[in-house]
């Protein structure tokens, strides 16, 4: 059997950004072969809400009508803000009319304060996680049957049709990010196709996933059934001479513990960079997504397919 392939996607939030600059950088993606494209889904930015943003499905499903193989995705969808019977008949839709390039990532909120001047409930991490599971589970049946019924706390499902059925087979992939051990990892067994963990958590990859393996053993799922993705922060730099200046402006703009720079950004020269991935991926890491220092700026982008990329294909 071959080995199994070595995915990289761009996380680009969708911040800040004109639509014509988020165009020309994902069209840089899919000419230079990247596996994928992912967004944030929040209503504002998080403490910049002077700061323009698009909304994250409409940003999606824009990206994929203007793309032919580029995969798209969100890390990841707030669970608070769709109704779980809409959003699996918006991801069913999605994916039929990208012929098959829909990620799914799907989150329970994280930011309090746009629920609050939304007027979205924003309940407690438990209750969250209560819903969160709910709509999995409806989200999972709708995929994958011909009906859903549903009766749950939060949500109830009475024979809910799903026409037509989604191109990907079995399912679009879902991934679930985060790394709580009490509620976020023991849904990622139970329903995710990806475990996504984020940047905040890379510094204890390592503990994660062993906590992530006992739950899949608890639940009688096979831990190697459940893929991993890796979100980390990427300062790539053509040459040494260039990688102080770089790093001072990951610094500035992934300052804070919860983007992992210091504790596990990958800097460096391409060189520096593909021995680091080598010895992830040798921990059994296949897919790893990227905020890169520059905003995915095209140049970096290409310096990542032309010199890195190739020593894993």
């Amino acid at each position: 059997m071959s080995a199994p392939s070595i995915e990289f996607g761009i996380y680009l939030p969708q911040v800040g950004f004109t639509w014509r600059e988020i165009c020309d950088r994902v069209a840089a993606l899919e000419d230079l072969g990247f596996h994928s494209v992912w967004f944030m889904d929040h209503l504002y930015p998080p403490e910049m809400p002077r700061v323009p943003s698009f909304e994250a499905w409409t940003t999606a499903t824009a990206v994929l009508a203007r793309t032919t193989r580029l995969r798209v995705g969100h890390l990841v969808l707030s669970s608070t803000f769709r109704h779980p019977v809409l959003l699996a008949k918006m991801a069913t839709t999605l994916d039929v009319i990208s012929r098959g390039r829909l990620e799914i990532g799907l989150g329970s909120g994280s930011y309090a304060e746009e629920h609050r001047r939304a007027g979205i409930p924003y309940r407690s991490a438990r209750e969250r996680s209560g819903e969160l599971a709910e709509t999995l589970a409806i989200l999972t049946a709708m995929l994958g049957e011909e009906e859903t019924v549903f009766a749950g706390e939060h949500y109830r499902v009475d024979g809910f049709p799903n026409r037509p059925r989604p191109v990907q087979r079995p399912r679009p992939p879902i991934h679930v990010g985060g790394a709580g051990e009490r509620f976020t990892l023991p849904l990622a067994a139970r329903f995710a196709d990806v475990w996504n963990c984020p940047t905040y958590a890379v510094g204890a990859f390592d503990q994660k996933r062993a906590a992530l393996a006992r739950e899949c053993e608890r639940i009688g799922r096979d831990p190697e059934s459940l893929r991993t993705s890796l979100e980390a922060v990427l300062v790539l730099v053509p040459d040494r001479s260039a990688l102080e200046s770089a790093r001072q402006v990951a610094e500035r703009r992934f300052a804070g513990p919860g983007w992992g720079l210091h504790e596990a950004g990958y800097l460096g020269t391409p060189d520096e960079i593909v021995a680091r991935l080598r010895a992830d991926v040798a921990r059994g890491i296949r897919s790893f997504v990227f905020f890169t220092h520059d905003r995915a700026d095209p140049a970096t982008l290409r310096i990542f397919a032309e010199k890195v990329r190739p020593a894993f294909a």
